[in-house]
């Protein structure tokens, strides 16, 4: 995967893709992120001003290669 960076939040225009499990909200006791529907496979896409062909096709490319 190239677009989408991995990170919390850059206040940028990048698409940004983040486990808040373990990132935004990793500090949470586990119980309260449960609660919250904050799961470990929890993955957040926060789009950007790319491409929308090139970020699908990058986004394909990666689940593909994740199977």
């Amino acid at each position: 995967m190239r677009l989408p960076i991995i990170g919390s939040s850059l206040g940028a225009v990048e698409s940004i893709i983040s486990l808040p499990a373990t990132m935004s909200h990793g500090s949470l006791p586990e119980e309260f992120k449960e609660r919250l529907g904050i799961t470990p496979d929890l993955v957040r896409l926060s789009v950007g001003l790319e491409d929308a062909a090139d970020l699908k096709a990058d986004l394909e490319q990666a689940l593909r290669s994740s199977m």
